[in-house]
C-alpha cells in the first residue's frame, strides 16, 4: 500500500533551536508514521536524525536523501548518520541539490527550526506550491516563516498550502488533509 511522503526539515546543527525542538522532531516522525506516512529527510544530524529516530521507534519507514555520492563519503566527509534510516539515496549533489531532489521527492514538507539550508528546502517547496507544515515555537527560520509568507503574499506571491501549528500530532493532520487534495491516486 502506498504512504504518504513526508519530509521533515530542520536544523542539522541545533545551537538555533528551542530547547524541545529535537523532542518535537521525534514526535513528529512518530506521528508522520501513526498517520499513514514514510518520513524523508536530508539523511543528516539534528532535526532530521531526530524524525528518523521518531519514525523507527514507530516501527515505520525513514528515507533519508544524503548530499554525498557514497556512503563512504556520507561517513567520511560529510561525517552523516546511518543508523535511523532504512534507505539512504546517495545524491551526489552536495547540499543544494540535495535539497531539490529531496523536496520534489515528498508529498510535503514540515519545517522544525533551521537555518539557511532549511530556508532553501522551503523556498523550493514553496515555489513548487508543495503542501508545507510549519512546527512553531521551535527557533530558527520556522519561527521567521509566516513572516515571510505574509510578506510574500504582500508582494503578490500566494501560497494556500501552508499550515502552521505548535503540535506535532495535529500538525501531521492538517498536512496530511492537504496532500489529500492533491493526490490522484488516494491512499
Amino acid at each position: 500500500m502506498m504512504k504518504y511522503k513526508i519530509c521533515v526539515s530542520g536544523a542539522a546543527k541545533t545551537d538555533c533551536c528551542s530547547d524541545c525542538a529535537l523532542e518535537l522532531s521525534r514526535e513528529v516522525g512518530k506521528e508522520i508514521v501513526k498517520q499513514g506516512g514514510v518520513v524523508i529527510t536530508g539523511a543528516t544530524t539534528g532535526i532530521p536524525y531526530w524524525a528518523a529516530k521518531g519514525a523507527k521507534e514507530e516501527n515505520g519507514i525513514s528515507i533519508g536523501f544524503s548530499p554525498a555520492a557514497s556512503e563512504r563519503e556520507h561517513i567520511n566527509v560529510y561525517k552523516l548518520p546511518i543508523d535511523y534510516f532504512d534507505v539512504i539515496v546517495y545524491t551526489g549533489f552536495n547540499y543544494s541539490g540535495r535539497n531539490l531532489l529531496l523536496t520534489r521527492a515528498s508529498d510535503g514538507i514540515i519545517f522544525i527550526c533551521g537555518r539557511m539550508g532549511t530556508l532553501n528546502e522551503f523556498t523550493i517547496a514553496f515555489e513548487d506550491q508543495k503542501p508545507i507544515g510549519v512546527l512553531e515555537g521551535t527557533g530558527g527560520i520556522a519561527d521567521d516563516l509566516k513572516k515571510i509568507v505574509n510578506d510574500a503574499k504582500k508582494r503578490g506571491r500566494i501560497h494556500s498550502k501552508i499550515v502552521f501549528d505548535t503540535n506535532p500530532q495535529r500538525l501531521v493532520e492538517k498536512l496530511i488533509l492537504l496532500i489529500k487534495k492533491e493526490k490522484v491516486v488516494k491512499i
